[in-house]
């Protein structure tokens, strides 16, 4: 973490320039066996396009509320990174009604049409894959993405001082994302570059959100996000630590 760095957004910013083929995400599901690991570069490169997307396609820009309802996911990770580059609020589980933007993934679909504003899915299908048939007053986020810009640059100056996340009913500032998540870091043995967390906790918590994607971001380590993790017995689960390098768990 940079002196600079004041959102979320700046620490990837950050992580880039230091080091962009390091891996960064891991992803498993455990209920389908997909494994995807993104590296920092190829992480970026899917915020800048669904930034993009957020800010050009959708017209979300600083303060708006983009409700999240999604588990965790390399997808989410992705999309609680973009709303940071534009200054949109990302709403973890948020209410769609009270959203300008809701993204939803298969299994929300029905509670995210109270979304009077504009409406993506997401299949969580593995490789990014898109939905067989798009779901009726949808965007379908694996048809819209791909063509966006690989270069991101906002509308309008973000704020670290203004809203960026709301999880579990409470409401973080960009700056107080990234202290939280470099403070937390040492509880989590998150020692600085390689270190590698893997975590099993779901997305809708602050500690679920901190030791799946903010805090490994904060100090330059890497994190190996499992779905369905209570699928794994202990004995896989062992020789996932051993062969991901992980140095800390968290389920």
């Amino acid at each position: 973490m940079n002196a600079t760095d004041r959102t979320p957004a700046d620490l990837l910013t950050s992580a880039l320039a230091a080091d962009p083929g390091r891996p960064l995400v891991t992803f498993y599901d455990d209920a389908t066996g997909e494994r995807v690991e993104l590296s920092v570069a190829t992480f970026a490169n899917w915020v800048a396009k669904t930034a993009n997307l957020l800010q050009g396609d959708l017209g979300a820009g600083p303060g708006d509320r983009v409700a999240l309802l999604l588990p965790a996911h390399w997808q989410t990770a992705v999309w609680l990174l973009a709303c940071s580059s534009v200054g949109a609020v990302a709403d973890v589980a948020g209410d769609p009604a009270a959203a300008d933007v809701v993204v939803s993934g298969p299994d929300a679909l029905e509670a995210a049409r109270a979304c009077r504003g504009e409406r993506v899915a997401l299949a969580l299908r593995p490789l990014g894959g898109r939905f067989p048939q798009p779901p009726d007053g949808f965007l379908d986020y694996a048809v819209e993405v791909p063509g966006q810009s690989d270069r991101f640059l906002p509308f309008a100056p973000v704020d670290p001082r203004e809203p960026a996340l709301v999880v579990a009913g409470r409401e973080f500032g960009g700056a107080e994302v990234v202290e939280r998540a470099s403070a937390q870091a040492p509880s989590l043995e998150l020692t600085g570059p390689g270190s590698r967390l893997l975590s099993g906790l779901p997305y809708d918590t602050w500690e679920g959100l901190s030791a799946g994607l903010f805090s490994p971001l904060a100090v330059g380590g890497s994190v190996v996000l499992c779905r369905h993790l209570d699928r794994l017995d202990e004995e896989s689960l062992a020789k996932r630590v051993e062969s991901e390098r992980v140095t800390a768990v968290r389920r």
